[in-house]
């Protein structure tokens, strides 16, 4: 690069820099070089597995940044750069062929069209494991190298690992991919040691550029497939290919599994991802519903399935299933009062939470430590009075009693003295931490003795 060219690929790169967030341009934009500024066109060097996905994501800011720089009239075109330090290097000393190859993966784990980034839907559960998953989509083996996403089943690991696969697939047909699970990386293996075919059987999964394995706790208690998965992780990791691991644990919880495997699993970013919250899973049911182009009669009815099905994404959209198939069948609405009556029998309705005041005024006192008399008691002691806020504040909002019976019930006070207790522990909870752990804490004691 010739030093007036440096000169101008650095002011282009200011206002990038300025353009995008941090992480964006440090995994896409940096990487990018000048080679040729001639007659107008600006030819930036971009590396081959992600030429492509560069091209299309950030050609228009490109262009915008450089037009700031050398007018309206330039031209920007990427490309794949083509120095020798471009070309990875795999296993055995071979270079990546320049060839388009095709996605090495099971075929059930890449037919799913729903299992993808853009029908993922994203909540607080999931928020972390989803940004690792697309950044390693994005930008493979510079991101998060090992990714080892983990949760209970059904939740969306799977649904993450398809989608890195897919997206690879569409932007950088270029890489050598292999999807596959640990069951069967443990039958293929075991497979190769009967018929005499190891040396295919490494071929198949250390000549890629990235390995997606899901399900990898069932390598457990398996000694000598273990060993050979320690290997293969280390062959890929000393070339720098990018692997990507689902597991229904974290890492430190795979206890069968040897410490040196575990270690490794650990060495890169482990996302988990929880049950979805009630918010979740409406917006899921609301993306599953219209995808399949479910015509609702009640939008409450999305709302039953929600607040009964709680376990997972895979179970919850079972419940879908079945109500959507239970409306078809029998020429019904789907309304709030169907879904009620099909999950009636696999998920009843919760019984509604009841507290009594007496319940209420108990675990204060055995929380706050002062007896039941003190507690009714006249006395403004401060050891006192909060406790008695708290627990009239808490009577208002579990019960369905009267201002004028709560305040009966704790010494025959005026209605105007409990709604003065309600403000004011309401106030001391919204503007400091102690008060707000305390009131929790005692939520927390009285929802533990619910029977």
């Amino acid at each position: 690069m010739s030093v007036e060219l440096e000169h101008i690929w650095s002011q282009v790169q200011a206002e990038l820099a300025e353009a995008v967030d941090e992480p964006t341009y440090r995994l896409w934009l940096e990487p990018l070089r000048a080679q040729e500024l001639a007659e107008g066109r600006l030819l930036l060097a971009a590396p081959p597995h992600a030429c492509g996905w560069i091209r299309e994501r950030f050609g228009r800011l490109l262009q915008t940044c450089a037009a700031a720089v050398l007018g309206p009239s330039v031209v920007v075109d990427v490309v794949e750069h083509s120095s020798p330090s471009s070309v990875k290097r795999t296993g055995g000393g071979r270079q990546a062929e320049p060839t388009h190859r095709p996605v090495q993966a099971e075929p059930e784990l890449l037919g799913n069209p729903k299992l993808t980034f853009d029908q993922f839907v994203i909540g607080d559960s999931n928020r972390l494991a989803h940004a690792a998953a697309l950044a390693v989509a994005e930008m493979p083996a510079q991101a998060y190298n090992p990714l080892f996403i983990c949760g209970p089943p059904g939740v969306g690991k799977t649904h993450l690992l398809r989608s890195i696969a897919t997206l690879l697939a569409s932007h950088s047909p270029e890489m050598i991919l292999r999807v596959s699970t640990g069951e069967a990386f443990t039958n293929e293996f075991v497979s190769a040691l009967g018929d005499g075919g190891l040396e295919t059987f490494k071929s198949r999964f250390r000549h890629v550029d990235v390995l997606l394995i899901d399900d990898v706790q069932f390598l457990e208690r398996k000694t000598k497939t273990e060993e050979e998965f320690f290997h293969t992780f280390n062959w890929l990791h000393e070339v720098g290919s990018q692997v990507v691991l689902t597991s229904d644990r974290p890492p430190k919880d795979l206890q069968a599994l040897e410490d040196r495997l575990r270690e490794r699993f650990q060495a890169g970013l482990v996302a988990d991802i929880q049950p979805p919250d009630l918010n979740t899973r409406l917006a899921i049911l609301r993306k599953r519903a219209h995808h399949d182009g479910v015509e609702l009669a009640d939008e409450l009815a999305l709302n039953v399935i929600a607040e009964r099905v709680t376990l997972n994404v895979r179970t919850l959209e079972g419940a879908l299933i079945r109500v959507v198939a239970y409306s078809s069948l029998t020429g019904r609405a789907l309304t709030a009062e169907l879904a009620c009556e099909v999950l009636d029998g696999l998920y009843p309705a919760s019984r509604p939470k009841t507290r009594s005041l007496a319940d209420i005024q108990l675990a204060a006192c055995q929380q706050f430590g002062i007896t039941p008399d003190e507690l009714l008691s006249t006395s403004r002691a401060a050891r006192v009075a909060w406790p008695r806020q708290v627990a009239m504040y808490l009577a208002r909002e579990l019960t369905s009693e009267s201002l004028p019976a709560i305040g009966r019930h704790f010494g025959g006070r005026d209605h105007t003295t409990v709604l003065h207790a309600w403000k004011r522990t309401n106030e001391r909870i919204s503007n400091d931490a102690a008060s707000r752990a305390a009131v929790h804490k005692l939520l927390g004691t009285l929802n533990n003795n619910e029977s």
